[in-house]
């Protein structure tokens, strides 16, 4: 049954594989705002990023990342001449896309899930959850919810949709109940605008 009209999933079968910003490796866009927009002008963009070589990270101007680690043993990385190893699965962590950062992979390829803002334009905080968790859209928030190990289910009042593995779902109906179940792990990402009188 396919969800209602304030539900999009996002099959990760109909995601094609695009180079790097600066051509180290590829990329599989999830979902982006403003619809269309490219690597210098989106608001937000969620993907996943296959990494095969150590190198540099493309850098981002006025953008921040989040980067959850979901496949592989993981990464020693520099940004801005500070070393952080990111070597737990499912573990967000934050850094800055406009500072140099440099990759040296710990023990083979990995794949990371990859969510970044636009500096003073978009909030995102990034969850990885197991179990059950009921949701809610506050307003100007879009949520996106990613099977990242092993399926997902998105209970809504109109049914549920299933999620295999790396599928999405794109939430942006405000205050509609949505409910998530999962036996692995499943990114929960809360991208809000931010506007002016905030």
């Amino acid at each position: 049954m396919p969800g209602p009209a304030a539900i999009r999933i996002l099959r990760a079968a109909d995601r094609a594989a695009v180079p790097w910003k600066n051509g180290g490796g590829v990329t599989r866009e999830i979902a982006s705002r403003p619809g269309g927009a490219g690597t210098e002008d989106f608001a937000w963009r969620v993907s996943l990023a296959e990494v095969a070589a150590d190198g540099p990270f493309s850098e981002f101007p006025g953008v921040d990342r989040t980067l959850t680690l979901a496949e592989g043993a993981g990464m020693d990385l520099t940004v801005a001449g500070r070393h952080r190893r990111v070597d737990e699965r499912y573990a967000p962590c934050d850094f800055p896309g406009d500072e140099p950062t440099g990759c040296r992979l710990l023990d083979g390829p990995v794949v990371n899930f990859n969510v970044m803002y636009r500096r003073g334009a978009v909030e995102a905080r990034t969850a990885v959850i197991r179990g059950e968790l009921s949701l809610a859209v506050p307003p100007d928030t879009a949520l996106l919810v990613v099977a990242l190990d092993g399926p997902a289910r998105i209970g809504h009042p109109d049914g549920s949709d299933e999620l295999g593995p790396y599928d999405a779902a794109l939430l942006e109906a405000p205050l509609t109940p949505y409910r998530v179940r999962t036996a692995g792990r499943t990114a929960v990402v809360a991208l809000r605008t931010i506007t002016a009188c905030d």
